[in-house]
């Protein structure tokens, strides 16, 4: 059995990889933390059965497991992974504190500078699709944003044959669900203000998830400076669907770039490609660990690219577990809802 920690276990994300890991056939739950509910149980915080103690992060000793789960929020998470780093314990950071290789841009997205950036070297970006054989012997994975898992799937064949012109824009329109925005109550996130409602937020350049998603474009080959994003609260639980416009050569058919996708993608055990003709929604990809794409040509030289996951699991946890699978030598798939 691999022993595992989990750091804030109840948040939304928390709860959702706790669900996975119970049911992992590999998997020992040495300990789950959760500041403002220590001393309770698990099933006291959420409808679960599960008499999992909740204790505080100072009572957690990490040297007593193998890897540790980071599900805290962006900015608290550095301290915990260079404790465990310490103490050569493997971690899957599901914050965003080691997404970005630059502390510098970190520091101007994020308005905080980086604790430990001597560790931003060590972690490896943790979208298995696209960086499979390095998470498999990395020691810090850094667990992508539920927008940008999305947005990068969806746009990674399109990459990998240098497709994209590096002068035209990438617009992506994203629609997320209501627990995207954490278990912390705000204004936007109240009943009345959610529900029959559709809201755009932090539109154009000014999303944190922008510099990421620009950063992996990049890094594969992509243009830079070219990202316009538009995320918006959709008034569901659940769920993200981005729906994503581009440039491409006017002599390239629909027929060849869904072929594309289907040989980028196969024998990938999370990604759905729909046949031609049919697009994702929600319905698609929730409750699963699946990125559902599909593709629409409005006319030649256009590409339109719907992508859709759950972003509690594709988005958080399942790949999260996902990244725990390859990295001990576990069959892939294990746990998780194909």
């Amino acid at each position: 059995m691999i022993r595992v920690g989990v750091y804030g276990a109840s948040g939304y994300t928390g709860l959702e990889l706790l669900r996975i890991l119970h049911r992992h056939p590999h998997v020992q739950l040495v300990f789950a933390t959760a500041q403002s509910h220590a001393g309770s149980a698990l099933r006291d915080v959420f409808p679960v059965p599960w008499d999992i103690p909740l204790i505080a992060e100072a009572e957690a000793d990490c040297s007593t497991v193998d890897v540790v789960f980071c599900c805290l929020p962006a900015g608290k998470a550095m301290e915990t992974v260079a404790l465990a780093h310490r103490h050569r314990v493997r971690v899957i950071d599901l914050s965003a504190d080691f997404r970005l290789a630059d502390a510098q841009v970190y520091t101007q997205w994020y308005g905080i500078p980086h604790s430990a950036p001597e560790l931003l070297p060590l972690a490896v970006y943790g979208l298995p699709e696209l960086y499979r054989e390095q998470i498999k012997h990395a020691s810090l994975i850094a667990n992508p944003g539920c927008y940008p898992t999305s947005v990068l799937l969806a746009l990674y064949p399109l990459l990998k044959e240098q497709l994209l012109p590096l002068d035209r824009p990438i617009i992506v329109d994203s629609k997320s669900g209501v627990s995207g925005a954490g278990r912390s109550p705000t204004l936007r996130t109240h009943f009345v203000e959610a529900n029959e409602n559709l809201s755009p937020y932090n539109i154009g350049r000014t999303h944190r998830h922008l510099p990421e998603m620009e950063q992996e474009i990049v890094r594969l080959g992509g243009p830079s400076g070219q990202l316009i994003f538009t995320p918006h609260l959709l008034p569901v639980n659940r769920g993200i669907l981005s729906s994503i416009y581009v440039s491409v050569p006017k002599t390239t058919s629909i027929e060849a770039l869904h072929a594309l996708f289907c040989q980028a993608y196969a024998g990938e055990p999370f990604i759905w490609v729909l046949p031609s003709g049919q697009l994702a929604t929600l319905a698609h990809a929730v409750h699963t660990n699946r990125c559902v794409l599909a593709l629409a040509q409005p006319m030649p030289g256009q590409l339109i690219i719907c992508s859709a996951i759950d972003n509690l699991i594709k988005g958080a946890a399942g790949q999260a577990v996902q990244n725990f699978n390859l990295m001990f030598g576990l069959d892939e798939t294990t746990g998780l809802a194909v």
